[in-house]
């Protein structure tokens, strides 16, 4: 076997490796119940928000329940995010704070994970994401998670 041939095969035994140990990692391809590229709006809120603000979400939620994502949104600064429990069209207590990495991008904490009982609610879609901002404490823009 020549030099180049014997380099090319080690390449691809450790690509092959690698690729085999990454499916293996929760939220990065084994498994995946969710993964969500969604638009967040005012309409959405409950009550409902009249803002120009929106924006969009990529919420990974995996089969052993860990979650992953962010949200970025335009046309506001979100003070704070969180993913909640509360079916569409009613509120309902945070469960998952999101880390606020700029004035517009929040991103789900590394090692989060959803309770049995969340996860039964973010199967019968009663989870939801939210941003909110100092014009809207409450909440400006929304996006239901849905499986």
């Amino acid at each position: 076997m020549t030099h180049l041939a014997l380099k090319s095969r080690t390449a691809l035994i450790a690509t092959a490796i690698l690729l085999s140990a990454c499916s293996a990692l929760p939220g990065t391809g084994g498994g995946i119940v969710e993964k969500t590229s969604a638009p967040l709006t005012g309409a959405q809120e409950v009550p409902p928000v009249s803002t120009a603000a929106s924006g969009r979400s990529t919420i990974t939620v995996a089969a052993d329940r860990t979650v992953s994502g962010s949200v970025i949104v335009t046309g506001m600064e979100g003070m704070a995010a969180h993913i909640h429990q509360g079916a569409a069209g009613t509120n309902g207590p945070v469960i998952i704070p999101l880390a606020k990495a700029s004035a517009t991008t929040f991103a789900v904490p590394a090692g989060s994970r959803l309770s049995d009982a969340q996860y039964a609610a973010y199967m019968n879609g009663g989870l939801y994401v939210n941003v909110h901002s100092a014009a809207h404490p409450g909440g400006e823009v929304r996006m239901q998670i849905k499986p």
